[in-house]
């Protein structure tokens, strides 16, 4: 079976207009339904995958024949989640692995956790190599917080893998849980707390398990000495900076390392003593400083007397939710924090009460404003066309599928130099037609794509478009497009065929 690229880049114009077609919000039911008996491959991939469907389509779409276009709708991001579902028990091991799969969505954006039950079932019922991968995304935070103490064992397996965030009560059931996968599981994670044990189990080599190890496992002071003395490798000093359990000696040691890299490892741990705090806050390095800028050991004055400066550069995206929620209080703190890092942690927050998402959308901060546009349900449409319009960073797309982000109006950017701005008049639904259609001439691909989808778009230029090399697809997703029309293209092909 070729894969879906190749499944697009081999379809010829007019299979590309049937597939748009089946892109089409107003595309009758009958006409769905006939695509998805008739149409090919690339037209059944783009129908089950790629857009939410009426409930009699995604019936015949569940009963349908062939392997490959129930496992198209096994990974549609778009339908709720508990339609995919119904094909947990799919006879063909095929399907079943793309439904275990996270649906293909822009990075940044966020995938739709699959019913709680049907997560129990496929950890109960499906193989280790299915549940890899992207699985673990579509497990709702809710269901990961029980896991640890679930009825069904081969779920509790997958709790010990929490360890870090457990209880010792919880710790305890699982080191005598009456299935023997379980204690097994929670025995191994015990004896990574066990220095003596680190230490006869460490690889002698730089590998993944020696780096796992170095930062985060118990460490005896034999390995800690000898990663001083004669480390393996070259970046074994800034494994061991990160440890929770490194003696304050070697902190303050590594506190002076000649490597900055060390030291900005060791500025970020909580643990710090007052005289490495004072050494940190001057250090010569700018990523030093910036690091130690925002320990949570110095007050708002000491804060704003490092010399460090905030990078505008970075990603701005969504953030999953914390299995451990942060402290309410911490967060608000962070509101109103002098420092911008600090500031962005808060707007990250998705639980946000609304005074201070009134107080952060209005940050003086970029990062600030675009993290909280990213990720809080309710971020204002303002703050969103405005993160828009300044971010041009990783997942700035993901701003235009926030619940609250505008329409009307978007037309006045119809002639903005970035062509994203531009595209955004596809969003408007009041945009002119002499508009519209002058923008499917646009110099940019993207931009002409986006236009050719609109409703407003003068019916003869929809009409050439159908035979356009490049736009055909789009628009024959057109929904001004009449439905005798969308008949007439469906017939046509089946003729041909």
């Amino acid at each position: 079976m070729p894969t879906p690229q190749e499944i697009w880049e081999t379809a010829d114009l007019a299979e590309r207009r049937l597939a748009g077609v089946a892109l089409n919000p107003s595309a009758p039911e009958d006409v769905l339904l006939r695509l998805l008996a008739d149409g090919s491959p690339a037209v059944r991939m783009v129908l089950c995958r790629d857009r939410i469907l009426p409930d009699a389509v995604v019936e015949a779409v569940l009963k349908h024949p062939d392997t490959h276009t129930r496992s198209f709708f096994a990974r549609n991001p778009h339908v709720d989640p508990a339609q995919r579902v119904r094909l947990v028990d799919d006879p063909e091991w095929f399907v079943r692995a793309h439904l275990a799969e996270a649906p293909h969505v822009p990075c940044g954006w966020r995938v739709r956790p699959l019913p709680d039950w049907a997560v129990v079932r496929m950890i109960s019922t499906y193989d280790s190599e299915a549940l890899g991968g992207t699985f673990r995304r579509q497990v709702s935070t809710a269901m990961w917080r029980s896991m640890p103490t679930h009825p069904v064992a081969e779920v509790r397996r997958w709790g010990v893998g929490l360890w870090d965030h457990l209880s010792a009560d919880t710790r305890a059931a699982l080191l005598a849980d009456p299935d023997e996968g379980v204690r097994e599981r929670a025995l191994s994670h015990l004896r990574e707390e066990d220095p003596a044990w680190v230490e006869r189990m460490l690889p002698d080599r730089s590998c993944h398990g020696r780096t796992r190890a170095l930062m985060f496992l118990a460490l005896s002071r034999a390995v800690v000495d000898s990663v001083l003395t004669a480390p393996v490798g070259p970046q074994d000093r800034a494994m061991i900076a990160n440890n929770p359990g490194l003696p304050a000696d070697v902190v303050a040691l590594l506190a002076a390392d000649p490597d900055p890299e060390v030291r900005e490892t060791i500025a970020r741990r909580a643990d710090l003593a007052p005289a490495e705090l004072r050494a940190l806050a001057v250090d010569p390095d700018p990523e030093v400083r910036l690091a130690l800028s925002v320990h949570p050991a110095l007050s708002e004055g000491e804060r704003a007397a490092i010399d460090y400066e905030v990078p505008v550069d970075r990603c701005f995206d969504h953030s999953p939710v914390p299995f451990v929620p942060r402290d309410p209080e911490d967060v608000r703190r962070d509101a109103h924090s002098v420092h911008p890092l600090l500031r962005r942690r808060a707007a990250a927050d998705h639980s946000l009460p609304p005074d201070l998402v009134a107080r952060l959308a209005e940050d003086d901060d970029l990062g600030v404003r675009v993290l909280l546009a990213q990720n809080h349900p309710d971020a204002p449409a303002p703050l969103l066309l405005r993160s828009f319009l300044e971010y041009t960073g990783h997942s700035r797309e993901h701003l235009t599928a926030r619940p609250n982000f505008p329409t009307t109006g978007l037309a006045a950017y119809a002639d903005h130099e970035d062509p994203m701005v531009r595209a955004l008049t596809a969003r408007d639904p009041e945009a002119a037609p002499a508009t519209v259609e002058r923008l499917t001439h646009d110099p940019d691909p993207a931009v002409r794509a986006a236009l050719a989808r609109h409703p407003s778009l003068p019916p003869s230029r929809l009409r050439e478009l159908l035979d356009d090399e490049e736009l055909a697809h789009p628009a024959a997703a057109n929904p001004a497009l009449a439905p005798e029309t969308m008949h007439e293209l469906v017939a046509a092909h089946g003729h041909r065929a």
